[in-house]
């Protein structure tokens, strides 16, 4: 891939000429950006059987969060990963809740209020830039939305910038690999082809975290 200032050159975004009914038509290194989940679905985030279907406990287990720390979570949705976060990281902490979309937003900071938790701020953001201030997070969290980055090229480009030198940026995915994994091809993702897509940015592949039934957690770092 050719080189521009000792950066990599940004991949094109090409038109699909037979779109998947659940895509955007757009292609990015090799797969089709998937639809973005509107907040009329947000009830099916919150869905209760989501606890045994995704065993979400021992995903905040494998963050190490801890007290003070700064995280974002982008693409909140309705604060399902949000709120137990703020938990952890306690009043001297920080929770971006990061979303395109205000009605998420309301719906994270109600939440957020009926818990009592005065450490989560909702950040409005664009499709190209999370709006997170540069240089403020210890980990950035992704769950089940990356692959519908409609600019994910722009929006890793940011996220980036918004991590702390030697800050973490972890993807979580429903595994692409695994034809068993109850969920629409385009809405979920291999180890694979993340890797493909991050090798192109200032950051370092740590390791993957294979603990979760149906998705993969993947994590990479800013070096310092």
């Amino acid at each position: 891939m050719p080189q521009v200032g000792g950066a990599v050159a940004k991949p094109p975004y090409v038109r699909v000429t037979r779109p998947d009914p659940d895509g955007i038509g757009v292609s990015y290194m090799g797969r089709e950006i998937a639809q973005v989940m509107g907040h009329f679905a947000a009830g099916w985030l919150d869905r209760a059987e989501r606890d045994a279907e995704e065993k979400p406990k021992l995903l905040l287990d494998s963050l190490e969060l801890k007290p003070g720390m700064v995280i974002a979570d982008i693409g909140a949705g309705s604060g399902y990963f949000t709120i137990p976060m703020a938990q952890r990281v306690g009043p001297t902490g920080t929770v971006y809740a990061v979303d395109i979309q205000r009605e998420m937003l309301h719906l994270v900071m109600k939440k957020s209020r009926d818990a009592n938790l005065r450490n989560v701020k909702p950040i409005l953001g664009a499709t190209t830039d999370p709006k997170v201030p540069a240089n403020s997070t210890d980990l950035m969290l992704l769950v089940d939305v990356y692959h519908e980055f409609d600019r994910p090229y722009e929006m890793t480009q940011a996220m980036v910038r918004g991590l702390k030198p030697g800050g973490k940026l972890v993807f979580v995915e429903y595994r692409g690999e695994d034809p068993s994994v109850p969920i629409k091809p385009l809405h979920k993702m291999t180890e694979a082809q993340l890797r493909k897509e991050m090798a192109i940015h200032p950051l370092k592949w740590e390791k993957t975290i294979d603990v979760l039934p149906v998705q993969h957690i993947i994590v990479f770092r800013r070096p310092k």
